[in-house]
């Protein structure tokens, strides 16, 4: 007797077995392995544009970045910056240097970015009454923590520069608005 009740519990026990392996089996089958490389496929390129212009004063800038999307959320990037500006009769600054991206979507209308950036800045400032001429040239770094509104390939936000010191720092502030776009 007890034998018989033994192999009805082994056969129940391998026929849910079965049925669990299968069922295992099945949705792994959804899984498609494909060995090809996608990289290109998940970078984006944008970037910014900036020309301000008044009287006596211009600023040109151009800010080229990719992005490489690691998947919905998560994506890295490299950026180049060079700037131009004059202020008449006062000074004339170049700016060039880069920066890291990190950019995270929580949610597809949410974009966090943490951005590392350092530039070279030239600067000649012209003589006046005030002072003679002269030239200074240092590294700015800045780590920008900003937060924005997304739809589709754009995004509208602001960031903050947290070592912002308004004695060294290139910006007058260290909160930014900004709008990035990425195609």
């Amino acid at each position: 007797m007890k034998k018989k009740h033994f192999s009805i519990d082994c056969r129940s026990f391998f026929v849910i077995l079965t049925v669990l392996f299968s069922c295992y089996a099945n949705a792994q089958q959804t899984y498609v392995i494909d060995n090809k490389n996608h990289f290109w496929d998940k970078v984006q390129f944008g970037g910014g544009l900036g020309l301000g212009i008044g009287s006596g004063y211009t600023d040109i800038s151009v800010m080229p970045s990719a992005i490489y999307n690691v998947n919905e959320i998560v994506s890295f990037g490299l950026g180049l910056q060079f700037g131009y500006l004059n202020s008449k009769d006062y000074y004339e600054s170049y700016v060039y240097g880069g920066s890291l991206i990190t950019l995270v979507n929580p949610i597809p209308e949410v974009q966090l970015s943490a951005e590392l950036e350092q530039v070279r800045v030239d600067t000649r400032y012209e003589a006046n009454i005030n002072r003679p001429a002269f030239s200074d040239s240092y590294w700015n770094t800045a780590l920008y923590l900003g937060a924005g509104y997304r739809t589709g390939n754009v995004t509208i936000g602001a960031r903050y520069d947290v070592l912002y010191d308004p004695d060294k720092s290139l910006y007058g502030s260290g909160f930014m608005p900004f709008v990035r776009v990425y195609f």
